[in-house]
């Protein structure tokens, strides 16, 4: 767009770039290490250090040395930091580690070495490590378990040698000592054969295997006979179906819990897939079994009889369309299929596993849209999970009844249209989840009735308007009902609840309730949580809460409050130990002078108090309550000063409407600096692309970075933008303001798309005003090179930008999403849960 490229003239380019190196090499000097939480968590990555930077605190638990060319661990190489508990040395051009190297760091709970070529590993290298519990030596030039320095590190749980050139399976003699060993990955090694004996020396139980990605040849007769394992993976691990075949016989004697057979997406080795290719499960002692990427399975005929002597069947990412009748004697308990292609629900089929317990068919929006067969004498099923499809169905209370007499667990969420008739439900269900799924009708008539012994109701954002009082008649027993999202007749809230007197946790956030009778939550005495955020509610009514005396959690925030009175105050409830009233429109004028000095003596009662700012008085528009000024005498100077600051407002507010976006955009790229301060980041990345890319974007950013380790936050405007906003707001606040990194998806239907290229020049000159600011730039197959370099210039030269190319190759797939994964992490921060929650795994 023209008017995009005038708010960016050529000129400030060189001064921009000046400014910004400047301030990249200046705080670097000055700070060479981001501290992620002050006086303990320290992230170093990428800056070519050749050593432990100076200045780190005694106290550091976390440090991050991952992308710096250390080269060499020498004698007690960390004893200025001897209180880690976690250290990442990833990617270090570390060739030699030598004896206690690690000394002195007896908390390390954490070491990740993984991409370090190491050549050279003394044998008391990992000295004093006796409280780790995790070892990541992936890729790190190992080919063979026994020059491993690691019997005394008795504490270690787990141990991840993926991707090295490990050529033979057998434990060494110090795998006796390791009885807390619960995890080892051997993934993607050079295992080509197992061998009796490879397993005498392994002393725990727990412990789960990985072997996928080696090109087994063999096993021999009686390799595994006696071996207790958790779990045993074996994906891709197999060169044809033969192999496999004669693999699976030769576990003959395995006791393992869990076993995982199959491949990957577009790594397919099986040509193709028989009745007899899992008959070796027969003879193995096993509780579950999971098959994923068999996509040669289209029918529940190909599989072994042996399948039916397990309890837990799991068929994940295959293309199962039909459904055969299970034998009457199958003893199958728990049954999954996950992304798979039935167009309806087997529910005749699956009447034949008398004992079945759970059965959940999930996650396939694009197959499966029917629930019209019903189950028959299904008395031990208890749990039915249909959730992330898209039936479009009416529930029979009275053929559930019928058919699963003992159904406890209904989960529909996710769904399309599902119809709740006015009749008598199931008299067992206990917990009922149907949220994102239209309800049709369900608001206008008693949906419930004799879900006597039902404790939990999801029924968040299910189009649903309350119309009648007596729509949850029939829930006596209810503890959970969560109804955000949804409306009520009139935006009022009646007396709908008059029957759950057992409620416990109510959710009616987002519901546009602009008022609450005072009887409508009378009869709930043992409501614990109330949420009533993001409606339209001016008032905290005393009437409306004073019988609530359980309750502790109330959450008011974001409605239109603008005070709490006397009277208010006075009758909270006294149980209450935490109050969200945050943006709300708070009038801290002298008018509210009691309840302004409240909120400031309580402000351990209330929650994100740091987001309760001032609406009005003009003067203090966008102040927190907290910082507000509680003096109460007014000059007739400063009337005067307000009289005429209102009056080059109002003039200042008509040239803004004017030219709005102009001024708009202007302001916010002259003031990023000061509002990435003020906003919280969010996302890890805010993605722009081509709608027609959409696809694209789902299946090789969102699914694999969103649902991968380490775990990514993107922001996408489908998903993520604020409904009735303006698009220019969403881009800059909810995009750059929200993101660490920019991630441009081009491909020609980007370059031609007038909103991709002003996004993307947005992105460009945001970069130039922000120190932190970096753009990966994805370039697709089949756009022409020229135009691309034409229209990026000198920004995808950048140091701090990424340039990567995609192809559809499985290598080059491998290598872009490494390098994408590396562009995301740099400048990533860690909560302090999530830095517990890793120390813990």
């Amino acid at each position: 767009m023209s008017w995009a490229g005038a708010l960016y003239p050529p000129v400030f380019t060189p001064f921009s770039l000046a400014v910004l190196f400047w301030s990249y090499f200046t705080t670097r000097s000055l700070n060479p290490c981001s501290e992620v939480i002050p006086g303990m968590s320290y992230k170093c990555m990428e800056l070519n250090l050749s050593g432990i930077p100076p200045g780190l605190p005694l106290s550091t638990e976390s440090l991050d040395l991952s992308f710096n060319p250390l080269k060499i661990l020498t004698s007690n190489y960390f004893s200025s930091v001897l209180a880690l508990r976690f250290l990442d040395l990833t990617r270090c051009n570390i060739q030699n580690i030598e004896d206690k190297a690690f000394a002195g760091l007896c908390n390390l709970s954490v070491l990740i070495l993984t991409a370090n070529p190491l050549h050279f590993l003394g044998q008391k290298a990992f000295h004093d490590l006796t409280s780790l519990r995790r070892l990541v030596a992936v890729e790190t030039n190992r080919s063979s378990l026994e020059d491993l320095p690691i019997g005394h590190l008795t504490a270690l749980q787990e141990l991840n040698l993926s991707n090295n050139h490990i050529h033979s399976l057998k434990l060494p003699e110090y795998f006796s000592q390791l009885h807390s060993l619960q995890f080892l990955s051997l993934q993607s090694n050079m295992i080509s054969a197992i061998f009796v004996g490879d397993f005498e020396t392994l002393s725990s139980r727990n412990l789960s295997l990985v072997l996928s990605r080696n090109e087994i040849q063999s096993i021999e007769h009686g390799a595994f006979a006696g071996v207790y394992l958790q779990q045993l993976t074996l994906r891709g691990s197999f060169k044809n179906s033969a192999l496999m075949q004669a693999g699976l016989h030769n576990l003959s004697g395995l006791q393992v819990t869990s076993l995982v057979l199959g491949e990957y997406r577009n790594i397919e080795k099986l040509e193709t897939f028989n009745k007899d290719l899992l008959n070796g499960l027969c003879h193995i002692h096993l509780q579950e079994i999971t098959l994923i990427h068999f996509s040669t399975i289209d029918d529940t005929n190909q599989l072994s009889d042996c399948l039916n002597d397990i309890p837990t069947v799991r068929l994940v990412s295959t293309y199962v369309h039909q459904m055969s009748l299970f034998p009457e004697n199958a003893s199958v308990r728990h049954l999954e299929f996950k992304t798979c292609k039935f167009r309806e629900v087997p529910a005749m089929q699956l009447s034949s596993l008398k004992e079945l317990r759970v059965l959940r068919i999930t996650q396939s929006p694009r197959h499966l849209t029917s629930f019209e067969e019903k189950f028959t004498d299904l008395r031990h099923l208890e749990t039915l999970d249909l959730s992330e499809n898209s039936l479009k169905a009416s529930i029979c209370w009275t053929c559930l009844s019928e058919g699963v007499p003992n159904l406890k667990h209904l989960n529909l969420s996710f769904n399309s249209v599902i119809i709740l008739p006015a009749e008598c439900g199931v008299s067992k269900l206990e917990y009922l989840d149907v949220q994102h799924t239209k309800l049709f009708n369900t608001g206008a008539a008693p949906s419930f009735l004799c879900l006597e012994k039902l404790i939990y109701l999801d029924m968040s954002h299910t189009n649903t308007k309350i119309v009648i009082d007596n729509v949850f008649h029939g829930l006596y027993s209810l503890r959970v009902l969560k109804m955000a999202g949804n409306s009520f007749e009139g935006n009022q809230l009646g007396d709908i609840f008059k029957k759950l007197t057992k409620l416990q946790i109510l959710d009616l956030s987002s519901c546009k309730l602009q008022h609450i009778l005072a009887s409508s939550l009378a009869h709930l005495h043992d409501l614990h949580l109330l949420n009533v955020s993001q409606n339209k509610l001016v008032e905290l009514h005393p009437e409306v809460y004073a019988h609530l005396h359980a309750l502790t959690v109330l959450d008011f925030h974001s409605n239109q409050l603008n005070a709490l009175t006397d009277q208010n105050l006075e009758n909270l409830p006294r149980s209450l130990k935490s109050l969200d009233l945050s943006q709300n429109l708070f009038d801290c004028s002298c008018d509210h002078l009691n309840f302004l000095r409240w909120a400031k003596k309580h402000k351990g009662l209330l929650q994100h108090h740091e987001n309760m700012v001032c609406h009005s008085p003009m003067d203090l528009k966008n102040v927190p309550l907290m910082d507000s000024d509680l003096s109460c005498s007014v000059s007739m100077t400063t009337v005067a000063v307000a009289v005429g600051t209102t009056l080059v407002l109002a003039l200042f507010g008509i040239l803004v409407y004017k030219y709005y976006f102009h001024l708009y955009y202007m302001m916010v790229l002259l003031s990023r600096d000061r509002l990435a301060t003020e906003k919280d980041t969010v996302y890890d990345a805010f993605v722009i692309y081509s709608s027609e890319d959409q696809e694209w974007v789902t299946r090789e950013l969102e699914e694999t970075l969103e649902a991968g380790v380490p775990r990514f936050r993107l922001c996408l405007y489908y998903r993520d933008f604020i409904p009735g906003v303006s698009i220019i707001t969403n881009i800059i606040k909810e995009g750059f303001q929200s993101s660490r990194k920019v991630i441009a998806v081009v491909s020609t239907h980007f370059l031609e798309s007038r909103w991709c290229n002003f996004e993307l020049e947005v992105a460009q000159s945001w970069q130039l005003l922000d120190s932190k600011a970096s753009l990966v730039l994805i370039v697709l197959e089949g756009v022409d090179k020229s135009v691309v370099q034409k229209k990026l210039g000198l920004f995808r030269y950048l140091r701090r930008n990424t340039y990567l190319v995609w192809r559809d190759r499985e290598l080059n797939r491998h290598m872009f999403l490494r390098q994408l994964r590396s562009a995301l992490l740099e400048g990533k921060t860690w909560t302090e849960e999530e830095l517990k929650s890793m120390l813990t795994n």
